[in-house]
């Protein structure tokens, strides 16, 4: 039986923030799990406006990735021409502050070379970069490889920080916080992303501390598994019924993401608010399952059900719309009743224990 583990509770992210950094006088690294939308983007920030707040030697302390890095660059595509696009560089932000004298190109393609098959070309001249792809020029990359490039820019970055002598652009880092590096990657980008970055954390782990969080459960994991036997912290963070938070401590147990999307269903089917978009979410939960036990398919998770043939079809035709979360639209009672019945037949069948605080 597992022990149980003490929830934290904090009435704003401002409080959660300064956990993190009180942790980090103790631990090289943070490692933080949450869902879209419970404010990951706005912590990273609180963190990072907590050194501005100091009573003592107020200003900047922390290199960080997320959302605003990601939007530090836009796209001209050139619509009048239909030829020469390119991304601009949004110059007056301090992460950019030693871009142009220290020439971060090898640094860059150095990092880039791993996950993409293009090449760049910075003009400093009007703050842009262009791409080619052989003999292709200023062509548009993918959403995709534009945010694999710019992953690539932070860790040149972070490895100038890393490897600063006190002299350079970034001698002002103690904390490197990097919130969802992958959000538009494939599994083995984000696998290949999580080991190199933490190849890169163990280099720096006794100059900078740092945070990592994310919503995506096999980065989460990897990170977990490459930095557990070094000095850490690892969390749950969630949104109460108070709109306060919740951090909930994992120390020696790795995530494992269908247990939290399986918590959601039954919250769906017990407040009877069950939309499309939940028969793709527990086709991905049997899938994940048929895995773990070595199953081919993800109806070997139904054979020993009654019903398993009707379950299995009601699956593959009701789980291969494009449902949104984001404009959700409610089954039909019929649809629901099958979505109850599957879910408690696979649950009964395959007892998880849902942590507490998804529960």
């Amino acid at each position: 039986m597992s022990k149980k583990r003490k929830i934290h509770n904090y009435k704003t992210l401002q409080k959660v923030a300064i956990r993190l950094r009180s942790d980090l006088n103790d631990h090289h690294f943070v490692l933080l799990y949450a869902h879209n939308g419970t404010g990951k983007t706005r912590l990273s920030m609180e963190f990072k406006d907590r050194a501005k707040k100091r009573r003592q030697d107020p200003g900047a302390d922390t290199l960080y990735y997320n959302a605003f890095t990601e939007d530090l660059f836009h796209w001209n595509n050139d619509l009048e021409n239909d030829s020469e696009r390119h991304l601009i560089i949004n110059s007056d932000s301090q992460f950019l502050q030693g871009f142009k004298e220290l020439a971060l190109e090898e640094k860059i393609f150095s990092f880039l070379e791993r996950y993409a098959g293009f090449d760049f070309r910075i003009n400093y001249d009007d703050w842009t970069i262009s791409f080619n792809k052989g003999e292709e020029t200023g062509i548009k990359i993918s959403r995709g490889e534009e945010n694999i490039f710019i992953w690539c820019i932070f860790l040149a970055i972070a490895e100038l920080a890393i490897d600063d002598d006190g002299t350079g652009s970034y001698n002002f880092v103690r904390y490197i916080y990097i919130d969802d590096p992958i959000s538009s990657l494939d599994d083995n980008n984000a696998i290949a992303v999580a080991s190199d970055l933490a190849k890169l954390l163990r280099r720096g782990k006794d100059k900078i501390k740092f945070v990592i969080s994310s919503h995506h459960s096999l980065f989460f994991n990897v990170m977990y598994n490459e930095l557990r036997k070094l000095s850490n912290k690892c969390y749950f963070l969630n949104k109460d019924n108070d709109g306060g938070y919740n951090l909930q401590a994992t120390d020696d147990t790795p995530f494992f993401h269908h247990v939290a999307l399986l918590s959601e269903l039954q919250k769906a089917s017990d407040t009877n608010q069950i939309n499309t978009y939940h028969f793709n979410i527990l086709r991905s939960v049997l899938e994940k399952t048929a895995v773990f036990f070595g199953y081919s398919d993800f109806s070997a998770c139904l054979t020993e059900f009654d019903d398993d043939l009707l379950y299995s079809r009601a699956l593959n035709l009701l789980s291969h719309g494009k449902y949104s979360i984001y404009n959700p639209v409610e089954m039909n009672d019929d649809n629901k009743d099958l979505f109850k019945r599957m879910l408690k037949a696979f649950t009964d069948r395959y007892e998880f224990q849902i942590p507490e605080i998804f529960a």
